[in-house]
């Protein structure tokens, strides 16, 4: 076990259970569309990383300038993943498209790291990859419910969605990792990714955002997911990507869906069938697997600050 990574793996962990406070929390806001709660969570929450990032920003601005493409990269990553994770999990189902989400997800990144740095990931990423896999999809077995009454046609839609958001999601990781490793450190490399990000959002909130001002309650669930999964967890996983590699950190939130099955038993009042308490076990296996892992050639992060 590595110490330097304790903080690091902790920090991401918090990350994967503030997320999966937003499919409990986007299910009070009756009315509005998958793209609405999308374009706030993000819109709103990346625009805020900009802003507290601003004086990294400026003294970062030249090194940004020359990666502005993958500036760019970054932020169309940011821009397509909160529209495709919440319309996969509209078109398939909220277990579905979050298990197809999250668990493709590690792989992507795995597959971007391999292709961009010839990095070997090991057999303890490899093990904690299958057993996050192995335990989403029990979950998701356990808790589809009335999801599997969604028809071939959408449920298909829904699952190519899910596989967007995924490799969204393991390419902003990846191109937020790449640029704390060329020195622009963890707030001006988070601010400028999804500062693009929630700049390019705003235009879909415009358009899709009128049901979230409809009541107290669509309001507040505007307010909470765009400032607290979305900014506060963020923040977090920036300074998660400082010292794990994107492929470890995307493993590690594989627990969304587990603390998203927690809530729905806990706060909700469903059932989880006894496949999904053993996916909740493999789960937790993860993230010992991950503590314990060996500090490997770049997983020990950017060491940026």
């Amino acid at each position: 076990m590595t110490p330097s990574r304790i903080p690091a793996l902790l920090a991401v962990t918090v990350t994967a259970v503030l997320w999966g406070t937003t499919g409990t929390a986007a299910s009070l806001a009756d009315g509005v569309g998958p793209l609405a709660i999308g374009a706030v969570s993000l819109g709103v929450g990346g625009l805020l990383q900009a802003v507290i990032a601003t004086p990294a920003l400026r003294r970062n601005r030249e090194l940004l300038r020359r990666h502005r493409g993958l500036v760019l990269l970054g932020g169309l990553a940011v821009f397509t993943y909160p529209l495709a994770f919440y319309s996969s999990m509209h078109l398939a189902g909220v277990a579905v498209g979050t298990v197809i989400s999250l668990a493709s997800a590690p792989l992507a990144a795995g597959v971007v790291e391999k292709l961009t740095a010839g990095t070997t990931l090991g057999p303890w990423w490899s093990g904690a990859a299958g057993l996050g896999i192995t335990g989403a999809v029990l979950i998701s077995i356990a808790s589809g419910g009335e999801d599997s009454d969604a028809d071939g046609g959408r449920t298909l839609a829904g699952i190519a969605l899910g596989l967007l958001a995924g490799v969204s999601y393991a390419l902003y990781a990846w191109v937020a990792f790449r640029l704390m490793l060329v020195g622009t450190g963890r707030a001006a490399a988070m601010g400028s990714v999804f500062g693009v990000g929630g700049a390019l959002l705003v235009p879909v909130l415009l358009v899709t955002g009128a049901p979230l001002l409809d009541s107290a309650t669509t309001v507040g669930v505007a307010v909470y997911i765009s400032l607290v999964p979305m900014f506060l967890g963020y923040v977090l996983f920036g300074y998660g990507l400082t010292r794990l590699s994107p492929s470890t950190a995307t493993t590690v939130t594989l627990l969304e869906p587990a603390v998203a099955a927690l809530l729905a038993v806990l706060v909700v009042g469903e059932r989880l069938a006894p496949l999904g308490w053993v996916g909740l076990v493999l789960i937790g296996l993860v993230l010992v697997l991950l503590a314990l892992a060996p500090e490997r050639g770049r997983d020990g992060g950017a060491r940026a600050g």
